[in-house]
């Protein structure tokens, strides 16, 4: 079955991602947070780094989300209109001049190197978007009324409260009602919720979906799906078992037309081996693979992927293509500071057909 993708005529966007973004604060380098004298400021979240990469490479994307009206949420505001993002979705809540009751989520990123693994550390209790309830925004009008052609949404959002979980599944629905495509990061996080609750309300949502995205990990902690043949340290990717548990989970959801994930082996810190996969209308689509990936900064990665997929269907490329432009999407934000998409449609383009890394003059 073949995404029926809404008329860019008869929508006011082509994507939309409700969730929560936060401000990120690095040390320099590979510094670590706990010795850092300084602090990179840059900001990002599961959803929203999905809209503001297709903003990136030339989509109408909005966001849909809560913040305090102050000036650490304007970094936020600022960044998202910096490439397009329409933020007019965004509810600036009254601030109450110290945070006790709404706050922007914060994020401290150790960027690693060699062994030691990238870290993140969430200081995002009380923010206003963990506090979103299914009223704050009118769904029906923004999906049906004002059209979009795509809802991003995913686990993380989900799993910040159950007023979210709640909004997550009213947005769902209305985007579902009005012919949107939907796309559903599984994208779970240990430190937000357990396995147990997020399969518990993962069932409650996915009917909705019409898009998939999950790694091994994701699948067995948010829906039940085990993949056969993993080792504990993720060194073991079967493909072939990762494509089997695909179709179990595509049987046991039939109104789900399309699963894609990366496949990631981490070497170093600074060195992964990289890919994507694609199932589609029941065909299986491998991406070129990035062996010895070089990696600046691998947050964000995933949610590159996630956005070249929204991006390839959207632009009616075929299955093969949209996997390799995902993955070389994916590929390129490892290659920049930040959660947030850096690259031009025109470099992602050229190294989605093999392109090389030669010097370009």
């Amino acid at each position: 079955m073949s995404l029926k993708i809404r008329d860019a005529k008869q929508c006011r966007y082509d994507v939309l991602a409700l969730g929560e973004c936060m401000v990120r604060l690095s040390p320099p380098g590979h510094g670590r947070i706990e010795f850092a004298k300084t602090l990179e400021v840059d900001v990002g979240g599961g959803e929203f780094n999905v809209a503001y990469a297709c903003a990136r490479l030339g989509l109408r994307g909005g966001f849909l989300s809560k913040l305090p009206n102050n000036y650490v949420a304007r970094i936020v505001v600022n960044h998202g209109r910096a490439v397009g993002l329409d933020m007019s979705h965004v509810i600036m809540e009254k601030y109450d001049g110290v945070g006790r009751k709404s706050r922007v989520g914060l994020n401290f990123t150790e960027v690693g190197t060699g062994p030691r693994a990238s870290v993140a550390m969430y200081d995002r209790g009380h923010s206003s978007a963990s506090q979103m309830k299914p009223t704050d925004l009118d769904f029906n009008t923004i999906f049906g009324k004002d059209g979009a052609r795509w809802l991003h949404t995913g686990g993380i959002m989900t799993s910040l409260s159950d007023d979210t979980a709640a909004t997550v599944k009213a947005a769902l629905e209305a985007a579902d009602k009005a012919g949107t495509i939907t796309s559903y990061d599984l994208n779970f996080r240990s430190k937000l919720w357990s396995g147990e609750k997020a399969i518990a309300t993962t069932k409650g949502l996915i009917q909705h979906v019409k898009v998939l995205i999950g790694n091994e990990e994701d699948f067995t902690k948010v829906l039940g799906f085990k993949v056969e043949g993993v080792d504990e340290k993720m060194q073991k990717l079967p493909v072939e078992n990762y494509k089997a548990m695909v179709e179990r989970v595509v049987k046991a959801y039939p109104q789900i037309q399309a699963v894609c994930t990366t496949l990631r082996v981490v070497k170093s810190g600074l060195i992964n081996d990289w890919s994507g996969i694609l199932w589609h209308e029941g065909k299986f689509y491998e991406s070129r693979k990035f062996e010895n990936l070089e990696i600046e900064d691998r947050v964000g990665g995933g949610d590159g992927f996630s956005g070249g997929i929204a991006y390839g269907f959207l632009t009616g490329m075929d299955p093969q293509d949209i996997v390799n432009f995902a993955a070389a999407h994916g590929a390129m934000m490892h290659t920049t500071r930040g959660d947030t998409s850096q690259v031009t449609l025109d470099e992602v383009m050229d190294v989605a057909k093999g392109g090389t890394a030669r010097i370009k003059r």
